[in-house]
Formats: structure tokens, sequence, C-alpha cells
């Protein structure tokens, strides 16, 4: 077989052919979200600025985002827990919708009120980063989609989530840019150059003809989810792990879960371990006997909660700090401090999030080599140490120059993160569990904006940048401390299988000497001349019973 060329391992190397190898619902659903950060490069660049020209006070902007975020935890919170039993698709498509009807309010109205309903009621990115529950979905389908490697290292996992992470993020990088450019479209057709309430007029129809974009791109969002197969629902990710073998492959108890979770049309290929000449009618009326409900944190696995309590404390903190300097928030800063135009505010925010979309790619071959933590870790560090000196400079190239650096390493521990949480819980946990993750960190960030409409009320904007630093280091460094040595996937498997099989390899033992001295029985009730030797053998050999240890 002749050696592959260098586009083959270019394209092994760049994760190209895991993302071939998934299939038609990965590009789907890698589209959909693109779509959706597309669509959220348009408020993270004008919502602040929209407000602004409103006349909005910063304290109500900043109350204004964290009751939109707050708005989206209780939305997380229900629509990941009933996703699996809905249907994955029905709640993406449902997403598509509200992306749809909050672009329209805004597009329509100028009412703090009715633009806060929209926007708690509905879908609107304040961050620019996804909102809702939509992502956790998508990372849940994914993983469903994909298969884990050893440690993080093989498998088309890790892969297919960095190539999700960099083409979202390239798209929102897009997406900011076009915005930039219709804003001073539409202000240099309506003649923006006239007096300055002629100019926040136009500013403010520029504002609206984006967001009726956004509500176009949520109706094309609903048209794509119409293609996504069953192969994205839980149970079609159950059937098709069964026909793999997985009563081969998983302990017991994962297997009692999964069959409970499923209607008896996708048990089919599941095989109980115990054979057929062996099972009671008990057993078949216990199995048919309803379980008991139980709450959606409950049916979380004990060794799962005990890694995710850790981890959910530190992507709180994370999440507190990316809330208090979001796009929409550090545009209103570079815009306050240095007064530039709409399209340079937008030319900044798209190159950010370009090299968040270019460094990202590395993400998954980097994380084969060092492994997953060191990944998230140590790219994500220098980033967040760029963040507590951002308004340091009084220049705006070393500003600018710092907003790039931050930028470009910000993304790298997304498709990590996401790759260790789908590899350290149960399969039947994920969506669950990343649901539960997104709707923390959401609600961690909706205290931030109001934080730091506090600050720039007080004209100490310049402070959330540095706790938003202090909070990412601290992120970082608990990070590496609590998980570096956490094994997942195949590692943590064959751990199981070395303490599973030194378990059995004593029970072997004990049962050999369990037959020895069985036999040794039989053979002193025999013959009475030979029972007394044998007695003597058995005490030397168990070390036990026989009279050597009494007389010892």
């Amino acid at each position: 077989m002749p050696p592959p060329n260098i586009l083959t391992r270019t394209s092994r190397f760049l994760g190209l052919h895991s993302l071939n190898a998934t299939g038609r619902d990965a590009y789907l659903v890698i589209t959909l979200r693109s779509l959706r950060m597309f669509s959220a490069g348009i408020p993270s660049l004008i919502l602040a600025l929209f407000f602004s020209s409103l006349h909005f006070e910063d304290a109500r902007i900043g109350l204004f985002m964290t009751l939109t975020l707050l708005g989206d935890v209780l939305l997380s919170l229900v629509l990941t827990l009933i996703a699996d039993r809905v249907g994955r698709r029905r709640v993406l498509f449902l997403g598509s919708a509200m992306m749809a009807v909050s672009g329209t309010a805004f597009a329509m109205s100028e009412n703090f009120w009715v633009l806060l309903v929209a926007a708690v009621c509905g879908v609107i990115s304040v961050t620019g980063a996804d909102c809702g529950p939509f992502r956790a979905v998508e990372e849940s389908i994914l993983s469903g989609l994909t298969t884990e490697g050893k440690g993080g290292v093989g498998g088309t996992r890790s892969d297919v989530l960095a190539w999700y992470v960099t083409a979202t993020t390239l798209a929102g990088s897009i997406g900011t840019e076009v915005a930039g450019r219709v804003v001073q479209f539409v202000e240099k057709k309506a003649g923006g150059s006239g007096k300055e309430g002629s100019k926040e007029a136009n500013e403010r129809r520029a504002f609206h003809v984006l967001f009726w974009g956004y509500a176009i791109f949520g109706a094309v969002g609903c048209l794509l989810c119409l293609g996504l197969s069953r192969r994205c629902e839980a149970s079609g990710e159950i059937r098709e792990r069964g026909g793999k073998g997985l009563s081969g492959t998983g302990t017991g108890e994962e297997e009692e879960v999964l069959l409970q979770a499923v209607t008896p049309s996708t048990t089919d290929g599941f095989e109980d371990d115990t054979p057929p000449t062996h099972r009671q009618p008990s057993d078949i009326r216990v199995t048919k006997s309803p379980p008991t409900k139980k709450s959606y944190f409950s049916q979380i696995s004990a060794p799962t909660r005990s890694i995710m309590y850790k981890l959910w404390i530190l992507l709180a903190i994370d999440s507190l700090a990316d809330g208090m300097t979001p796009y929409s928030l550090m545009n209103y800063y570079v815009d306050q401090k240095f007064h530039l135009s709409k399209s340079t505010l937008g030319d900044i925010t798209s190159a950010s999030q370009f090299l968040c979309a270019v460094s990202s790619i590395f993400a998954g071959p980097l994380s084969k080599k060092i492994g997953l933590i060191n990944t998230m870790v140590f790219t994500h560090l220098p980033s967040s140490i760029a963040s507590a000196f951002i308004p340091l400079p009084s220049s705006v190239g070393w500003t600018v120059s710092l907003l790039l650096f931050r930028a470009a390493l910000n993304s790298m521990d997304q498709a990590p993160r996401t790759a260790f949480i789908a590899a350290v819980v149960k399969p039947e946990e994920r969506t669950g569990v990343m649901g539960i993750t997104s709707m923390l960190r959401t609600l961690a960030m909706s205290v931030g904006p109001s934080i730091t409409g506090l600050l720039a009320g007080n004209n100490t904007f310049w402070a959330a940048f540095v706790a938003t630093g202090i909070c990412r280091i601290t992120y970082d460094l608990g990070l590496w401390v609590l998980f570096v040595n956490v094994k997942v996937g195949r590692d943590r498997e064959e751990d199981e299988d070395v303490r599973r099989g030194g378990r059995e390899s004593i029970d072997e033992e004990d049962a050999a000497w369990g037959g020895l001295l069985s036999d040794t029985e039989s053979e002193g009730s025999s013959g009475g001349s030979r029972k007394g030797s044998k007695d003597d053998e058995r005490g030397v050999t168990g070390g036990r019973f026989g009279k050597n240890d009494v007389g010892v």
C-alpha cells in the first residue's frame, strides 16, 4: 500500500477526514450553528450602541443584558432537560423559530419593555456567543455521532468538535464584519453627515435593517433543521451503539439505565447477560414494571456528579468573567474611549473572531498531542492575562493589539472542554449534563453585565477588565490542579479493566484453593490412615486450619 500523500496527511492532521466520516448530519449541525453565530455577530456589535442611540442609561443597558441572560437560563433549563424526550430536532427547530420572532420584535420596536420581553422570552445574543440551550443539544448530537479516542487521542470526536467551534466562530466573525459595513452603508445612503439628531435616526434605521436580517436567518435555520436525520435523536444514538455490541463494552448498571430509557422498539439487538435457560418469570415481571420516576438531576450518576461539581464551579467563574466583558460591551468601551466609527469597530470585532476561528482549527490536533486539560489551560491562560491589561494602553493601536491577542487564544479551550465532558459522562447523561453546564454558565454570565454597567456608570469601566482577568486566571489554574490527572475515554476503561481483572484473579485463586481444600476433605474421609497426613498437608498449604498453625 503506497504511503499517504501530502494532502491526505494534511487532511488527517486537520481532522477533515473525521468530519467527512461522521456524515451529513454533522455538516448540517455545524451549518445550523454557523448561521446562528453569523446572526449573533449582529447584536454583538450593535446592541449596546443601539440602546445608547435610544438614550438608555448604562446601568439600564447592563440590567437589560442580565435579564436577557436570565431568560436564557430558564429556557436552557426547560429545553435541555426535555430535549431527549421531546426530540432534539424539534428543540433546534424551536430555537430557530424563536430567533425569527425576537429579530422581528427588535426590527419593529424601540420600546424598552417590548424589547426586554422579546429578548427574555426569545433568542437574542447579548454577548456575541451562542445563547439558549441549543449549543448543548448540538454538542450532544455531535458527541453521539462521533467516537472518542484514548485519553482524547484518536477517534473523531475532538476533530469534529474543533471544526464545530472553528466554523461557527468564523461565521460570527463574518457576521460582525457585515453588520459594521451595513451600518456604514445605510448611514451614508440616508445622509448620515447631517445634524446630530438626523445622524442618530439614521443609525437606528441601520440597526433595524440588521435586526430584520437576524429574523430572516432564524427562518432559514428552521429549514435546515428539517434536513436532520433520526441519528441525531437519543433513541437513534442508543440503537446505533446497541448494534455495535454495547453489552460487551459497558457495565451492567449502564446497560440497565439505557434499557429503561428506550422504548421496546429501540431495544432490538440488546441482550441480557443472563442465559435464556436461567431467566425466571419473576425477572420478566420486574422489568415490565414501571420504574420509579426520579428527578433529572438524580439520574446523573454519582461518579459523574463528583467530577462535574468541581468543573461547574470553575466554569461559573469563567462565565462570570465572560459576562463582564462580552464583545458588545468591549465595543461600547472602545467606542467611548476612542470614538471610532461603527465600521472600524466591526473590523476589530471581526478580526478578533477570525483569529478565534483560525486558532480553533489547531485545538483538535494539539489535544491529541498534549491532552485535553493541558490544551484547555495553556492556550487559555495567556488570553486571560491579556484581558486584565486591555484598559492600560492609551493608544488605539496597543488596545487593539491586546484585543486581538486575547481573541487569538480565547476559543481554543472550547472543543477540548466539550470533548472532556462528553468523555467523563455516560452517553445517556450527555444532553442533561451539557444542558446543566450551559444553564450554569449562562446564569453566572448573567451577573456580569450588571456589574459592568454599575462600574461604567461610576466611571470605572476599566475595573471590569481587571476583574475579568483575575476570574479567568483562577479558572485556568483551578482546572489544571483539579483535572490534569483525570483519565478519560479508553484510559479510564483500561484502568477499570485492570482493577476488574485483579479482582477476578483473586476470586479465581480463592476458588482454586477452595477446590483443593474440598478435594483434601474427600480424600481424608476415604481412609483413616491418610487423614492425619492430609490434615498436616492442609495445615501447611492452607495456613489456616491445620495443626501446624496451632503449634506455631
